[in-house]
């Protein structure tokens, strides 16, 4: 581990990994059971249009979330796009602003207007007080984001919705395997669309589900889903090409089987984080409700520079130096990125708790390709940084001075 200033990449030392440490490098499983499903798949010659391995994968989820429905889509954008037409939405749709940009992005595609609002910097969703101040009569739903799997404050958010005859959709892009009083995310709002991308703790290589409890949605969805069909010459509305492929559900029942292994890993990395980086001024890790189900995958520090005298965006650079790609989400927040800023989107002048956490918070690597050790040489480059802030944040600051001249 790194222990001298002279032995950081960025003052001329050699890199602490060879190779890349990403945030969210794939969880895999076994590999022989992938490619024993994956043979199946083959020999069927089905590979799409709701074959057994969706329709194994989609039974398993229903029990895994307890919820009555779990439809397979092909990624969580699509997800998301199916559930807002399924639900009927128009107008203005209410969104944080701290997300991913596909959650604003489905919004607009669909011709409707993204409301940007503030979120709560203890849980980092959105703020149920804030969100109630931006309704209007063009308002028809709230789209909330379960970030970094913990839960918004979900209580608050469907009476909200109940007061206002509102609409309520949770992105759990982040939450898939997280409890909410102990009882699953999948089960709350009209429905809840989660995300099987590669860099999620549960992928099927690019998927992902909208889950739900009641029966008349998850028809809809399911038809919507496949270009609207109702029966094999009948379609009931219009509708896209949404279906999640076989190989894409063998992988989810592979990685099903080992999701267990993938949480205890991330859980044993947050531990090792936890220890490495206590006591290291100005550097706060996120906490998670231990007393709740979670994946643990997200390994968010906050960055306070008064504290730690060296920012976020430069420490950042020492990391990518060292081939640790922390990444800053969720920067800069969408309303301050296209088209958003430029079209004045209502409720987006201003959102300051976000653009304050914005540019504190950097992402970690973790998951199953990131060994204890890994964790330590990380933590290493990050005291080691911390504790020679002011020079390094003079010698970056030169650098940047003597590139713009």
């Amino acid at each position: 581990m790194k222990t001298d200033l002279a032995e950081l990449a960025i003052c001329g030392g050699p890199p602490a990994f060879s190779e890349i440490r990403h945030v969210g490098r794939p969880n895999i499983g076994d590999p022989d059971r992938f490619l024993g499903l994956a043979r199946q798949v083959l020999d069927r010659r089905w590979l799409s249009n709701s074959g057994p391995c969706v329709e194994n994968l989609e039974w398993r989820l229903r029990e895994f979330f307890g919820a009555e429905h779990c439809e397979c889509v092909s990624n969580a954008t699509d997800g998301l796009i199916v559930a807002i037409r399924a639900l009927g939405l128009a107008g203005e749709v209410i969104v944080p602003s701290f997300t991913f940009i596909a959650t604003a992005h489905v919004v607009q595609w669909l011709g409707l207007t993204p409301v940007f609002c503030d979120i709560d910097p203890r849980t980092h969703c959105i703020d149920p007080a804030k969100a109630e101040m931006l309704i209007t009569p063009r308002t028809s739903a709230i789209i909330a984001v379960h970030l970094w799997g913990r839960p918004c404050a979900v209580a608050a958010l469907e009476e909200l919705a109940r007061r206002h005859g509102l609409k309520l959709i949770f992105d759990s892009a982040h939450a898939f395997g997280c409890s909410h009083e102990n009882r699953m995310l999948g089960n709350f709002g009209d429905a809840e669309v989660f995300s099987f991308h590669a860099t999620k703790v549960f992928n099927t290589g690019e998927g992902g589900a909208v889950v739900t409890n009641d029966h008349e949605l998850a028809k809809r969805v399911r038809s919507m889903r496949n270009f609207g069909f109702s029966g094999m010459d009948t379609t009931e509305g219009p509708g896209i090409n949404a279906k999640m492929p076989e190989l894409s559900a063998a992988m989810g029942l592979n990685n099903l089987e080992s999701f267990p292994e993938f949480v205890r890993t991330n859980h044993s990395n947050y531990a090792c984080y936890d220890e490495g980086l206590s006591g290291v001024p100005g550097v706060k890790l996120l906490e998670y409700n231990h007393f709740e189900r979670n994946n643990y995958h997200y390994i968010v520090l906050s960055i306070d520079e008064t504290l730690s005298v060296l920012s976020r965006d430069y420490l950042q650079q020492i990391l990518w130096a060292e081939n640790i790609l922390a990444r800053r989400y969720f920067y800069p927040g969408c309303h301050r990125m296209a088209p958003y800023f430029k079209a004045g989107i209502s409720g987006s002048s201003r959102l300051p708790v976000t653009e304050a956490l914005s540019e504190r918070v950097l992402a970690l690597p973790n998951g199953t390709a990131v060994s204890p050790s890994d964790v330590r040489e990380i933590c290493a480059v990050v005291r080691l940084s911390i504790a020679h802030g002011d020079e390094l944040a003079h010698r970056l600051q030169g650098r940047i001075s003597a590139a713009h001249a």
